[in-house]
This record gives C-alpha cells, structure tokens and sequence, in this order.
C-alpha cells in the first residue's frame, strides 16, 4: 500500500478490510481484522455465523464501493469465497499471496483461474505451477525479504533489557490467534521449564501482537523462566539477534527466523478432528514453510502429539548444546533465503508497479484501489 501511493503520487484510495499496519497507510477498516483470525477445520466450526456475516458484509461494500480492483490478500478460506460471490460483478479481482497449492490438493489450482483475473506469487517457482491449470500468475516476490529481520541489534536488546552477555535467550513465537497461543503457550511454557533445569539463566522474549498481547502475558506470568513480552516488530527483530534459539509456531514466521539465521525449532497443534482431515489432504512430508522451501527436514517438526514439553526441552537443548546442529540449519537457512529470489527491487514495489500496470492495461484506472 505504501509503494502504491508513493508509485501513484498519492493518487489513491484504500478501502476495505486489514489491521493496524494497513490502517497505517489509510485504510478504515469495514471490522477488526481479528474477526477473520480463525484457522483449522473443526476450529472454524463455531465461528462460522460471524465468518458468513463478515463475508457477507464485505462483497456488499465492494459492490457498492465500485472500486477500480479488489486486492484480496492471503487468507484462502476468506479470499477464495469473497472472489466466488463477486463473480459477474465486472468488477477485477487480483490476490496476493498465491495459495501453497504445490503443498496440498494441487488440483484446486484449476478454480483459481474462474475466481481470480490474476494471483502475484512470492515464491519463485509458483508462476511455473499455476500455468499448467490456466491461471494467471506473476511473481512479485516474497515481503519477508524486505522485512528487517536480518538486520535486528542484539547488543542493543539485550542493554535495554538488562540481560548479560551469557545469559540464555530464546525467541519464543506463538502466533497471533487465540486457537495457537491457548495450545501453544502451555507446552512451551512446560518445556523451557524444563530446559532452565539443565541450563541456568535463561530468559524468553515472546513476540506477538497487540490484539492479543493481554492474553500472552497472561498466560506467561507464572513461567519459572524470565519473559519479555515484546508486540513492536523492530523490537522482535532486536530480539532475534539476541537470541540463542527460537521456539516457533510453524508458518511464515520460520522464513523470517531463517532470513536472521537464528535456529529453531517448529511445533504446531490443531485439533483431533482438524489433524484427521488435514493428513487426508496434506501432500507433503514436511509442513514447515522453511523445510517446504529446503525440500527437506532442516529444522525440526513437533507436531500434535510430538508437540510435548519433553520434546521441547529435548530439540532446544539439542541445538543450544550442538554447534554441528546450528550450523547446519543455518546453512540451509541461506539456501532457502536465495531460493526466496533477490531481495531488490523490493518485493512491495514489484506488486505496486504490477497492479498499476495490470489496472493500466485493463481498464483507466479513476482515484480509487479496493484492497
């Protein structure tokens, strides 16, 4: 949105549904962003009359809107149906993110080409992909590249926070929806207990976001380990660069760990039934978005019944007591950050020049973007 208005000088107009960073640069959201933060099958079940009414409100505002495109970004289950509603509409639909199709049913790619006038990718290989079902695909590159994340000041993290050069830090990320930190945080918490039994002065700085920065600190108040609770992004990356490991849900949040180098491990835990039906769809051995891109295991799944405090201590003690371990995740950390392309132009001001492109080629585009 930012490269838009700077691509644009300023001719444009933002209207439609995000959060605090998209409002930053001029959006009024229709409702909070956190109304969609549902993910799983059976996770959604109870949520679904407000998810209807959500989408319902929002393809009634595009119409009304008339907007020159409607930029539907990530969020498949939302964008996938909001694009099916606005068919015969005239009214363009681009989205942003290309779904990780190449990872499960990949025959679904056929449907994207009656929803979507066009998809940016931020993978390399996914335009590749999504020509052999028809559908229009551009690679833009992937934001996490334009991030910071490789660039935090760990010295200066650790200063503020008042934690000795020695002392052990772990960068702990448990998500931002309710689901993740009520079924991640326990564990994590059970776990680094017991790493701090084996290992003296350790501290964990958890990342996470507003929305839900009450409840994580919440749940963290009783650890029998430092927390520090962290929601500015410039601060996670600092932290980053302080830390000696991370402990991570799984998600894009693992390419941002590999962009700062910083070893981790991966745990995930969805419900029974969610777990049931996903390993029905799910064609890949790994789920890890960085072990996805790696085309192999480089950092260590735990994942619903490995998803134990023993495993925890298990995999953190490995890779805090094991430097053969460290270096050879970091090692394929770089692969992945090359595999992710080149960092410039940045990825932000591809999909602007794209988008501004495509509205020229297709229709005169007026003073308004739906995004």
């Amino acid at each position: 949105m930012a490269a838009l208005k700077k691509r644009s000088g300023g001719e444009v107009r933002f209207t439609g549904v995000g959060g605090p960073s998209m409002e930053a640069q001029g959006l009024t959201s229709l409702f909070p962003l956190s109304d969609l933060a549902v993910m799983g099958f059976a996770e959604i079940i109870p949520h679904l009359p407000r998810l209807i009414r959500r989408l319902r409100e929002t393809a009634s505002d595009i119409v009304k809107q008339k907007p020159d495109l409607v930029v539907t970004v990530d969020s498949p289950g939302f964008s996938l149906r909001l694009a099916q509603r606005l068919r015969g509409s005239g009214i363009p639909v681009i989205h942003y993110v290309a779904p990780q199709l190449w990872a499960w049913l990949p025959g679904r790619g056929r449907k994207l080409s009656s929803l979507f006038d066009h998809v940016m990718a931020l993978l390399p290989f996914e335009p590749e992909f999504f020509t052999r079902y028809d559908v229009d695909c551009t690679y833009v590159g992937h934001p996490v590249l334009e991030s910071g994340a490789d660039r935090g000041d760990g010295k200066a993290f650790r200063a503020k926070h008042d934690l000795a050069s020695d002392a052990t830090l772990i960068s702990v990320l448990p998500g931002s929806r309710s689901t993740e930190i009520n079924r991640l945080l326990p564990v994590f918490g059970a776990g680094l207990a017991k790493v701090a039994g084996e290992r003296d002065n350790v501290t964990a700085v958890i990342s996470t976001v507003d929305a839900v920065r009450d409840a994580v600190a919440a749940a963290t108040k009783d650890w029998p380990i430092e927390t520090i609770v962290v929601t500015d992004q410039a601060e996670k990356f600092d932290g980053f660069a302080a830390s000696d490991v991370a402990l991570t849900k799984s998600g894009t949040i693992t390419l941002e760990l590999a962009l700062a180098r910083l070893p981790m491990v991966v745990c995930y835990r969805v419900s029974r039934l969610t777990a049931f039906l996903a390993r029905r769809l799910i064609s890949v051995t790994n789920v890890a978005l960085v072990n996805l891109m790696a085309g192999r295991q480089i950092v260590p799944e735990l994942l619903q019944d490995d998803c134990t405090p023993e495993h925890v201590r298990d995999e953190i003690l490995k890779l805090l007591n094991g430097d053969t371990l460290r270096a050879d995740q970091i090692k394929g950390f770089d692969e992945v950050v090359k595999r992710l392309g080149k960092p410039t132009p940045k990825p932000s001001e591809r999909a602007a020049d794209f988008l501004l492109q495509w509205l020229k080629q297709h229709k005169q585009p007026t003073a308004s973007a739906k995004a």
